[in-house]
């Protein structure tokens, strides 16, 4: 009986020649290089928006979306080229990948779970939001009021 080999599934065999694997790794990082300025670009202008007097939420919340995506592509290229999972096999890769997904809702999960909890109780314990608001927003909070009698 004669003994078969491993599936090409699962051996593995490296046809990149190291000129080539070089030229991958430069090119990656001159990306890498570029979407760096990319994102610092995008800081500096979300500190100017912060420190103009009217600053618009939805314009920083979409640079900040921006920001998240670039990140995202860098970890991806840093990932796939220099820790070499680009050149592993598919059930390696999702050996990898599936629990950091589960990872991200986990995180995800107990950041909306927080801010909810902030938000029941800013809103239901009123000893909470005493003790933690600071002094000059309660003044400001009751020169707006209405006197009563006073209409």
């Amino acid at each position: 009986m004669e003994h078969q080999s491993a599936s090409s599934e699962i051996t593995f065999q490296h046809h990149v020649s190291d000129a080539e694997f070089s030229k991958k790794v430069k090119r990656t990082t001159i990306l890498l290089s570029v979407i760096t300025v990319i994102e610092l670009a995008i800081g500096l202008i979300i500190y100017t928006i912060h420190k103009g007097p009217d600053p618009n939420a939805y314009l920083v919340l979409a640079f900040k979306g921006v920001v998240c995506i670039l990140t995202l592509a860098k970890a991806y290229y840093i990932v796939s080229v220099f820790m070499h999972l680009g050149d592993e096999i598919r059930n390696m890769i999702m050996t990898i990948v599936v629990p950091l997904m589960l990872f991200i809702w986990f995180i995800l999960a107990f950041i909306i779970d927080g801010n909810s909890y902030k938000n029941l109780r800013n809103t239901y314990d009123k000893h909470f939001q005493e003790t933690t608001t600071p002094v000059h927003h309660v003044e400001e909070k009751k020169a707006e009021e209405p006197k009563p009698g006073k209409q």
